[in-house]
This record gives structure tokens, sequence and C-alpha cells, in this order.
């Protein structure tokens, strides 16, 4: 790294940062051809200890993203398919009579990991998803009145399909909201797909993966993205985006606190990836879409009518709120 970060751990320094993080950048790139846009938005959520939903059509990659990268962390991963049958206990656990003690006894249910991945998660109902809603937020469960701290880290790795798909359901606000960064994969250009073919006709790449970083190296990495600085300025200036977006004609809801907190923090682990110890603008304007794009309801007037005409609407919408608001600009030493 060309700037050092702040001492978070003792056992992590800035060149163990970046041999670490490189290495799971290349483990996961390996396997998904093309996207490194999207493997370094899988990392940031890891590290500033959110969650990532990856939304789009059917067989781009969306489950081999998420189950490559947890396949490079020697963690405890499980894998929920989310099915419309699917029932809430599946999810957090139950508790079960035990007939021999003469008492209940809590089972855990599969977001009992460090790494849940949640496929499809809009094919299941409402009240599903909404058993993820405690979990995401909180680091636990609570059943039956007693509360189960869950592992850490951890981390929910959502894919889902767009709602013109048939026989999905539309996240709840409050489910998106918990979702530090939405992203797509997009389809891959020519070289790419043709080099998968050539590799993929008789071998699968995710048995290729091994691990390239514990849990325990991944909690001090966390600890020392944590650590990066945030100045005054930049504060205000995330504030101040978060602001224009509840404020904006066009917009029905914006920016929750949680998400300002949320671009602040993977604004850190982007500025560590980069090499530095300090955010600037480009690292909240860089984020600023992923971020905040699946959280913010445009009126029906700006398109908020249709599925897809809500996307393009909230996109052009956040090109035009970073380019009014200003940009702080560091004084001079």
């Amino acid at each position: 790294m060309t700037d050092a970060a702040p001492d978070a751990s003792s056992a992590m320094t800035a060149d163990a940062f970046a041999r670490t993080t490189e290495a799971i950048l290349a483990s996961v790139g390996g396997v998904i051809d093309g996207k490194p846009e999207a493997v370094r938005s899988a990392l940031v959520c890891l590290l500033a200890e959110g969650h990532l939903l990856i939304e789009d059509v059917p067989g781009v990659g969306k489950t081999m993203l998420a189950r490559a990268l947890a396949a490079s962390v020697d963690a405890t991963v499980r894998r929920i398919q989310f099915t419309p049958d699917l029932l809430p206990g599946d999810v957090t656990g139950v508790s079960v009579f035990n007939p021999v003690d003469r008492e209940f006894e809590f089972k855990q249910g599969a977001i009992f990991a460090n790494i849940v991945i949640a496929d499809e998660i809009n094919r299941s109902s409402p009240k599903t998803q909404s058993a993820l809603l405690e979990a995401m937020e909180e680091g636990q469960v609570t059943v039956d009145g007693r509360t189960h701290p869950l592992p850490s880290p951890f981390l929910v790795v959502a894919t889902q399909n767009p709602l013109e798909m048939e026989g999905t359901y539309a996240l709840p606000e409050a489910q998106r909201d918990r979702f530090m960064m939405r992203i797509s994969m997009g389809y891959p250009d020519q070289r790419s797909e043709a080099l998968m073919l050539r590799q993929r006709d008789t071998l699968n790449p995710l048995d290729q993966l091994s691990a390239v970083v514990s849990a325990d190296q991944v909690t001090a990495l966390i600890a020392w993205a944590r650590a990066v600085h945030v100045a005054p300025t930049i504060e205000d200036y995330a504030v101040a985006l978060s602001h224009a977006t509840r404020t904006h004609a066009d917009l029905r809801l914006g920016a929750s606190p949680r998400a300002t907190l949320q671009l602040v923090r993977a604004a850190k682990v982007w500025a560590a990836l980069d090499g530095r110890g300090f955010v600037i603008p480009d690292d909240v304007t860089a984020l600023l879409a992923p971020v905040f794009a699946h959280r913010l309801i445009p009126t029906r007037s700006a398109g908020g009518a249709r599925a897809r005409g809500s996307a393009d609407a909230v996109a052009t919408i956040l090109e035009r709120i970073a380019s009014n608001v200003r940009v702080p600009i560091a004084a001079r030493q």
C-alpha cells in the first residue's frame, strides 16, 4: 500500500492487508471471468461488515460469485435456496421438545454461519424474507423469546432475479435497506464467454478453489479497514448526498441514516484497497449508486411505475445529485 493505514491490529500491517486482499480478489476473480468490479464489491461488503445483494437475470454467475467468495474464506458457509414454501423457522431455527430432558431445545437454522448464501431470495414470501431482518442488522436471532448470537464475521450474500421474472416477490423496503450494496453481474464480454466455454467444458472451477484467508484474518482485515481516517468534511459530504435524496422532488423515499453510515464504512474499505489510510471524495462517489440505488423509490411521474423504469430513473437522479452536491476540497498545507 502506498500510504500506511492506521494501526488497527497488531497482527495486521499495510503490506499484509494488501497481500491478503489481493489473494482474495485473485481467488474469486479466477472463477468470475471479466467481472473485477463485482468481485471487488463483494470483498468491500465482507470487510465493511455489510451484506451484498446481487440482482440480475438467471445464468450470469450470481450464485457462482457468492460461492467463490465463500470458498475463498476458511469459515463456516451455508446456502439457503429460497422457495415459496420455505418457512421462517428453516432460516432462523426452531425450538424442539426433548422428551428425555423434558425441555425445549433450540435447533439452529441455516442462518448460523459466517457466510450465508441466500439464493433467489425474492422467490420466497415476505414473511420468510423477514426472518433475515434481525440477523442482518443485529447479528442475532430471537426465537421463543430467547436471543441467540450469530458467528462473527457474518455476511449474507443474496441473489435475486429481476421482478419481471415469473414467481418473484418484491423485497420489502426494510429488507432492501439492510443490504449495504446491490450490484448486477451483467453479461460477460465475448472473450470472457469463449474462455468460459473452453475452461468449464469438463471442469468446475469451484472445485479447484481453496481458502486463502481464515475467519480470524478476516476479522483483522475488518479492524484495519475500520480504522481508516474519514475527515469531517468527507462525513459532511456523505450526509449532504443522503439529504439530497430525501429532498429530491422525483424521489418519494430517500436514503436512510443507515445508508449514510454504510456509505462511509464502504468508502473506508474502498480507500484501504486502493492503498490509502484516508477516504477521499472519489471513494464516496464511486460507491454512491451501489449503496444508495436499491434503497430509493422514485415517484410515478419520474418512472417509478415500472421496475426497469424505476432503476433507470434512480440512476439518473443519483447522477444529478452527485453533480450538484459540492465536493469538499482538501486544504493546502
